[in-house]
């Protein structure tokens, strides 16, 4: 696999991720991973973190 074909794909992943955490806070669904209740705030965080990544790997991409 290229450097090209990977940075594509993890920055179409993260993006993915970014936009799923964006709607779980837009429409307020709730989350729970066994009897762990995920907070609103996390999803703010992993929004951030997964948009960034997405924008770094697309920005990498544009550089090659």
């Amino acid at each position: 696999m290229s450097q090209r074909t990977f940075l594509g794909v993890s920055g179409t992943i993260f993006g993915i991720i970014a936009m799923l955490h964006l709607a779980r806070i837009i429409y307020a669904w709730p989350a729970q991973i066994g009897s762990f209740v995920v907070p609103a705030w996390l999803s703010w965080l992993s929004l951030l973190v997964a948009g960034y990544l997405a924008i770094t790997a697309f920005s990498l991409l544009r550089k090659l």
